[in-house]
């Protein structure tokens, strides 16, 4: 489904759990170079575990600002992580992606040709596209990066999300059920 402008704006604006499941399958693409999402997790205002839980700050404005921007942030200080911004101070962690255009690209950006291991976890995706602090508060859907959600739901696993200390019982990390593009497995389907 090619969503443009407007109707991607909506489609993004709503509770970040739902765009969470609902962005598995989606195609993302920065420049041309990207793939299918298969993995994601969701991060709300009232979440604990996200960055927009105590309020705007320099390095969270993109997550307060309008639905399908990008919200770009280094992590540990060393990777960067790409999110899609929902609604307002909520946004979606896109962790892994099944590479399908610009594969000789992300070869060279990562220095490996192992294919399921290009984008499999948030900062070898960001490598792999490309995607950086120039990339925060861009819209999407508009010039560089191009998100088109999928018609027809694939089948969609979820559980805790990876990495955090607070709110870890809530199940807001989704993935494409089977894929072998993960950044780690989840536990067997419930």
């Amino acid at each position: 489904m090619t969503m443009e402008g407007r109707e991607l704006t909506q489609f993004l604006d709503r509770p970040a759990q739902e765009v969470a499941a609902a962005l598995i399958g989606a195609m993302l693409t920065h420049d041309g170079v990207g793939g299918m999402v298969v993995e994601t997790e969701a991060y709300a205002a009232d979440d604990p575990a996200s960055h927009s839980f105590s309020g705007p700050t320099a390095r969270n404005a993109a997550m307060f600002g309008p639905a399908g921007h990008a919200y770009v942030y280094r992590s540990y200080g060393i990777h960067w992580c790409f999110n899609v911004v929902c609604a307002p101070g909520s946004a979606v962690l896109v962790r892994a992606l099944e590479p399908k255009a610009g594969l000789a690209a992300m070869v060279r950006r990562r220095g490996l040709e192992e294919v399921r291991s290009l984008c499999s976890g948030p900062g070898k995706l960001c490598q792999a596209l490309a995607i950086s602090q120039s990339q925060n508060g861009m819209p999407i859907g508009h010039g560089a990066l191009q998100l088109a959600p999928v018609s027809r739901r694939p089948d969609v696993v979820a559980g805790p999300r990876i990495g955090i200390s607070k709110a870890v019982d809530l199940p807001w990390r989704f993935g494409l059920s089977g894929s072998r593009f993960l950044s780690r497995p989840f536990p067997r389907d419930r």
